[in-house]
């Protein structure tokens, strides 16, 4: 299910999160003791990283006021207008390989990375 609701109740730009993206992040809300049914993962963009820009994910309690809320296999996902403008058209998933295991996001806006693959360009 996916509730995209823009604090102006404007058609909002969709953001994705897959099942197994879902399922790890609700596995660590729930070891943080936070209400699922509230709280959510903060998914934004942030200065830095060799190529200018870079991601940020975190849980917080509720959303803000000018936050565009998803739902996604019963995850919250908060994102603010400025991220948005970065964001729109991801898909959040999570990968597990050799070098580890962690979230990913799939931007499509995104013109180009840096090696490491940790910071973007639009």
């Amino acid at each position: 299910m996916s509730t995209d609701t823009a604090p102006d109740g404007e058609p909002t730009p969709q953001i994705e999160v897959t099942e197994d993206a879902a399922e790890q992040a609700l596995s660590l809300l729930d070891g943080e003791g936070m209400d699922p049914d509230r709280a959510g993962l903060r998914l934004f963009v942030q200065q830095g990283g060799c190529a200018g820009l870079s991601y940020g994910m975190r849980f917080d309690g509720a959303p803000e006021d000018d936050d565009t809320v998803y739902e996604h296999h019963d995850l919250r996902v908060f994102v603010d207008p400025a991220s948005m403008n970065y964001i729109e058209g991801s898909v959040v998933d999570y990968e597990q390989g050799l070098q580890g295991a962690g979230f990913h996001v799939d931007n499509p806006n995104v013109v180009s990375e840096c090696g490491c693959g940790e910071s973007f360009r639009t």
